[in-house]
């Protein structure tokens, strides 16, 4: 098995108690330290073979077999790259742990565990695409290797309840202050109703923009 590090940027916005990951285990078209890179569809066999089988591949710490974390819940190809769904064992000390260093930020880094089935080399670029891989395990690292595999999002049931929450969490998200105060400005204005309204649209507009972003 190859193991590889991509990691994908994004920051750790909020965090549940239940222990509820998001993130991206590679992203398409990003050639990372050993000169690989996964192009879209590598992942699709891999994860229908799993879902055949009813099973998953583990959640590890730093690629240590003998350290699960957790499980994941679901996996899938979108246009950025693999994106996954997970959640940490909040039983056990490590899962214990893994969450309390993801809820500060000292980890957000995803990586991938292996085996490849079929890639393309070019001689003159030393770059091989990976066009079909065997997924055996994603885990919670400390030191990826490239700039854009991540965990996104550790979910929390915090609610948005005010609109300084709203712009506090695209602020997160990486939006400069006043891009932030300038989109809560617009949904402010968009409505006209109820507060309670108010909120839901707005949570409708984050998602939509949520979506986007990742």
């Amino acid at each position: 098995m190859q193991t590889k590090h991509l990691d994908c940027g994004f920051e750790v916005k909020a965090v549940n108690e239940d222990g509820t990951i998001e993130g991206y285990g590679s992203v398409f078209g990003v050639k990372d330290s050993y000169a690989d890179i996964i192009q879209k569809g590598a992942f699709i066999k891999s994860i229908s073979e799993h879902k055949r089988a009813k099973t998953m591949p583990a959640m590890l710490w730093q690629h240590d077999a003998g350290q699960p974390i957790g499980i994941w819940t679901d996996m899938t190809e979108d246009a950025n790259g693999l994106k996954l769904s997970g959640k940490l064992a909040m039983e056990t000390v490590k899962g214990k742990e893994a969450h309390a260093l993801l809820k500060m930020g000292a980890i957000n880094g995803l990586s991938i565990g292996f085996m490849t089935k079929q890639s393309n080399y070019d001689e003159k670029s030393e770059i091989r695409t990976l066009t079909e891989v065997e997924l055996w395990e994603v885990s919670l690292v400390t030191f990826p290797a490239n700039t854009k595999a991540r965990v996104t999002q550790v979910k929390s049931t915090e609610e948005i309840n005010t609109l300084k929450d709203a712009e506090r969490i695209l602020r997160d998200s990486g939006f400069s202050k006043q891009d932030a105060v300038s989109f809560v400005s617009r949904i402010k204005t968009l409505s006209s109703r109820s507060d309670s309204d108010e909120v839901g649209e707005l949570k409708a507009a984050l998602q939509r923009l949520n979506s986007i972003i990742h």
